[in-house]
Formats: structure tokens, C-alpha cells, sequence
């Protein structure tokens, strides 16, 4: 079984990479880092029950998974009037490109 440090070290570089993530709006590294939490954390939970320095760092864990999802949710909604703006807009492409393709096309013959 795996010493009660090694745990709650693995816990705090889970914690801090996920925090680190959000922080330098790395979504990819993020998205990457929340996918494997949950593997990690049942991984570390199989090696038996969680003393009380483990417990507190698996709520800092919590703390800075709640505080990644957060910044995410910011950044969705900062990204929402562009977002709008590209579906107002978006019959307006489509007839712009349908335009370019047949005067590329025409100009071909």
C-alpha cells in the first residue's frame, strides 16, 4: 500500500495541474486534466480508506475542480456574443461563399 504522503502529494498535483490549467486558459490541457481525475481518484481511493490529511486534500481537490469549472463558464460566456454574432451572420457566409465558388468557377472556363 502506498504511504499516506504519496496520496495526498498525488492529490495536490492533481488539484494543482487542474488549477494551474484554468488559470493559463489552457482548455485542451484542462479538458485533458478532468478527464483523468476521475480515474486518478479511483485509483487512489482503492488503496484504502482516506485519513484526515487525505480527506482535506481531496477537498482542495473539489475546491479547485468547482474553481476550474468556474473559469470555463466565464470564458463560455465571454465567447457567447461572438458566438451570436457568427450565427447572425451565418446566411450572409454561406451566400458570400456560394458567390466566390461560382466566380472562381467562372473565371476557370
Amino acid at each position: 500500500m502506498a504511504d499516506a504522503t504519496d496520496r495526498q502529494a498525488r492529490l495536490a498535483l492533481l488539484g494543482n495541474t487542474l488549477q494551474d490549467a484554468a488559470a493559463r486558459q489552457d482548455w485542451d490541457r484542462l479538458g485533458e486534466q478532468a478527464r483523468a481525475l476521475f480515474p486518478a481518484l479511483r485509483a487512489l481511493a482503492a488503496q484504502g480508506p482516506w485519513n484526515a490529511g487525505e480527506r482535506a486534500a481531496l477537498e482542495r481537490v473539489r475546491a479547485q475542480h468547482d474553481t476550474a469549472a468556474r473559469h470555463v463558464a466565464a470564458a463560455a460566456r465571454a465567447l457567447e456574443p461572438r458566438l451570436e454574432e457568427m450565427r447572425a451572420n451565418k446566411d450572409g457566409w454561406i451566400a458570400y461563399a456560394m458567390h466566390s465558388e461560382t466566380e472562381s468557377g467562372a473565371s476557370q472556363e
